[in-house]
């Protein structure tokens, strides 16, 4: 019941000002990505995110995504990488080249049932009614819909944006850190459901298509000093409703509180993000969102994001039941479903 004081904890202000959260990528940079591609090549390897950080050298950006790592585990918990030549590459070489960036963050894990290391994050063509995918066990980033702030169940997640719709889809980042701190300002009486937690839809995530977590998932979770986060507004609902008669009017009112705080303009950081921008955040302490989004009729020009989740190398510390978001163990990965 004390505030959270380390840079994690920052509102949208702090950041609207400048671009010093944003790291361009230089031509020494790109002439080394193109080196440690053919490199790759050279070695038989690639195709299919089978390959390490060996395999992938990148002599001066190594140090500049070690400066990065910093940031997202023990600073603010977000960057953005900008101007990666997207258009230069297809897109198997575009994917491998994203892969190998991603093993100086972290260990790539599972992210659906297909058992995708990089996943895709575009308009799959599913077909429901409304606006809420959930109920059909469909997970959002597979449609067009808005997907309002959230956590995945990684430490890290990675979005480089290959194609941007033809309108909307735009991203936004918050502090899960502030949020609690205002919590503690403003109702702490609405953390103690907070900290219980809830039984969360997995959507297709779990060892099983329909499925909960076997246990209580807290917003909010203190252990070895820190406070980390897990909320999806749609999933603790949807998982009430399965596992039982759904939320009482106090935890409603605190799932509902946090989703009105994580909509502040004063906490809500909106970002542009452009066709080459690689967007990576630390689950634990940064929400992200996006709006929904109008599509071209043209396939090869529909919004195209590649997405990571890697689990960090010196990950936050975090009690092993929290850390276990998808029935597969502390910091597990989806479990692939033939």
């Amino acid at each position: 019941m004390t505030p959270v004081e380390e840079t994690s904890v920052w509102t949208a202000d702090g950041y609207r000002r400048s671009e010093d959260w944003i790291t361009p990528f230089t031509d020494t940079h790109l002439k080394e990505i193109d080196a440690a591609l053919t490199h790759l090549r050279a070695l038989g390897k690639g195709r299919g995110a089978d390959f390490g950080q060996a395999d992938f050298p990148l002599d001066t950006l190594a140090g500049v995504l070690r400066d990065q790592l910093e940031i997202l585990e023990r600073g603010r918990g977000f960057i953005m990488l900008r101007g990666l030549p997207v258009e230069r590459y297809e897109l198997e070489d575009l994917t491998d080249i994203y892969w190998g960036i991603g093993t100086y963050l972290g260990d790539g894990i599972y992210q659906n049932a297909k058992g995708d290391l990089v996943g895709h994050v575009t308009d799959h063509g599913h077909k429901f009614e409304g606006d809420d995918p959930y109920k059909y066990n469909i997970r959002a980033y597979t449609t067009t819909v808005s997907i309002p702030p959230h956590t995945d169940s990684c430490d890290l997640v990675g979005l480089l944006c290959v194609r941007p719709a033809q309108s909307g889809g735009d991203s936004a980042v918050v502090s899960s850190t502030a949020l609690y701190n205002e919590f503690l300002t403003t109702r702490p009486d609405l953390l103690e459901p907070l900290y219980e937690g809830f039984y969360l839809d997995l959507v297709g995530k779990g060892t099983k298509e329909k499925e909960l977590t076997h246990h209580p998932i807290p917003v909010f979770s203190y252990f070895g000093g820190k406070i980390s986060c897990r909320y999806n507004k749609g999933q603790i609902e949807h998982g009430a409703k399965k596992k039982g008669d759904g939320l009482t009017v106090r935890q409603q009112e605190a799932v509902d509180y946090f989703r009105e705080l994580s909509m502040r303009p004063d906490l809500r950081l909106e970002m542009e993000f452009r066709k080459g921008d690689i967007q990576i955040l630390n689950n634990r302490t940064t929400l992200h969102s996006r709006t929904a989004f109008t599509d071209h009729l043209d396939l090869d020009r529909r919004r195209l994001l590649l997405r990571l989740w890697l689990n960090s190398f010196t990950p936050r510390p975090m009690h092993p039941a929290f850390a276990n978001q998808l029935n597969t163990g502390a910091r597990g990965a989806v479990t692939i479903r033939a």
